[in-house]
């Protein structure tokens, strides 16, 4: 491995093509000058996705003079994931069992209902139909 002032040339791989290219010299000078002007993409990091901005806004409606910590974020985003991993888990497991291929509004009811005690449920199982029939309303 040697340098050359680009860095390492086994990992840069834009400058090796185009080393190769001037040493074979088979290609045109515009061709060279072309391919040196498109340098390679950099890509950005793909962002995280999180439920952070909807946990606010909740807190926010029930206690607006509240905040919340950055850890406490974390740990309700933690916390939102997993139930709706739960359901999501539940509700394809009662398709499956009724032979369906499609979860609809009832499996994740029965799997609300499965997942949830007693008066949580209910409470899921209203807010859950009163989302879907806004929904339906606003198209």
């Amino acid at each position: 491995m040697h340098e050359n002032g680009f860095g390492n040339i086994e990992e840069n791989k834009f400058v090796r093509a185009v080393v190769i290219l001037i040493l074979h010299s088979k290609l045109e000078k515009s061709k060279i000058a072309k391919m040196a002007r498109t340098a390679p993409r950099k890509y950005n990091k793909a962002r995280k996705q999180s439920f952070g901005i909807y946990i606010y806004k909740v807190l926010k409606q029930v206690h607006p003079d509240q905040g919340i910590s950055s850890k406490a974020m974390s740990i309700m985003n933690s916390f939102v994931c997993d139930i709706f991993d739960r359901v999501g888990c539940e509700a394809s497991r009662l398709a499956k069992i009724n032979k369906k291929a499609t979860i609809s509004s009832r499996e994740i009811q029965t799997a609300c209902r499965l997942l949830f005690p007693g008066e949580l449920s209910k409470h899921a199982i209203s807010e859950g139909t009163k989302a879907v029939t806004k929904y339906t309303a606003s198209k």
